[in-house]
């Protein structure tokens, strides 16, 4: 076997750094086979007339070509194959680099979201201007005692995706302006999802305005926010604002982030604008004449 110009499997797969598990793959699928494989041990030999071939797998797969498309190429192996191969590969190069972008942001956008939670001043009532944003929402009358209560609505509002999807710290439930005038907040009237710039979202999405807001930030979730509702709504009277939509209740930081309940961070926010002169204050009773009753406008 010396002088016959055949190597061992474990001579290729040093001369070619690739593994001899992968060797024996690329038998199993027909993709490179042996020269001659002894009948008696089972062990394979190769000559230098399959090198060539594995050059160009390693090449391919070095450019990540899956081994359907390069075992194609090499049972008709021309110019054109391959420069059709290059091309469609480029391609799908270029489609996976956008991907990669889309996730790389998505990462930031999370980084920058934890950060702004971790350094929240809690129980601090501010006004705040929030930009347009874009959501994904349900109506639905719930009064949820955890987080687990809010996953059948987030099923149903992602139920015309293709793909599962993931938002976390970005589900919220929100507060109808009118019950909120009644000072009513011991249930929510809807559940959204806040979509970012990156997501793809194929059921129907919602666009907020720009709104001003009163905000508060406090450590624990939907269960503990009624007290701080009342503190709010204390603050829009005493500060002679009204409301103009239904509440944002976004939770930063739960049990999709952590399992410690202390470390929880959950915003209010509440859109607001000066009331007219004259005019009574919004929470106590509703703008006469505002007579909206799109679902969007919860009023």
């Amino acid at each position: 076997m010396e002088n016959s110009g055949l190597f061992q499997i474990g001579e290729v797969s040093k001369l070619f750094h690739i593994s001899i598990s992968i060797l024996r793959h690329y038998d199993k699928i027909g993709l490179v086979k042996p020269e001659y494989t002894d009948p008696k041990t089972g062990y394979r030999y190769y000559s230098t007339r399959q090198f060539e071939c594995l050059n160009t797998i390693r090449y391919l797969r070095a450019l990540d070509m899956p081994l359907e498309k390069i075992a194609r190429f090499l049972q008709n192996r021309n110019i054109d194959s391959i420069r059709e191969l290059l091309l469609s590969q480029k391609e799908e190069v270029k489609q996976r680099q956008q991907e990669l972008e889309i996730i790389e942001r998505k990462i930031e956008n999370r980084l920058n979201q934890l950060e702004d939670a971790l350094t929240s001043h809690f129980d601090e009532i501010a006004i705040t201007k929030k930009p347009s944003r874009r959501i994904a929402a349900i109506k639905k009358q719930l009064a949820p005692k955890s987080y687990l209560d809010l996953e059948d609505s987030i099923r149903q509002i992602e139920s015309s995706e293709t793909k599962t999807v993931t938002f976390l710290g970005k589900v919220g439930v929100g507060i109808s302006k009118q019950q909120l005038c009644r000072r009513q907040f011991g249930a929510y009237d809807l559940v959204f999802i806040i979509l970012e710039e990156e997501d793809t979202f194929h059921g129907e999405v919602l666009l907020l305005p720009s709104e001003t807001c009163v905000t508060l930030r406090f450590q624990g979730g939907h269960e503990q926010a009624a007290g701080y509702y009342e503190k709010l709504l204390n603050y829009i009277d005493e500060n002679h604002y009204v409301i103009t939509g239904f509440s944002k209740e976004i939770t930063m930081i739960d049990y999709g982030l952590s399992d410690d309940v202390s470390r929880f961070v959950t915003e209010i926010q509440i859109p607001v604008q000066r009331s007219p002169r004259g005019e009574e204050n919004s929470t106590e009773v509703e703008k006469a004449g505002d007579r909206r009753r799109s679902w969007m406008d919860l009023s």
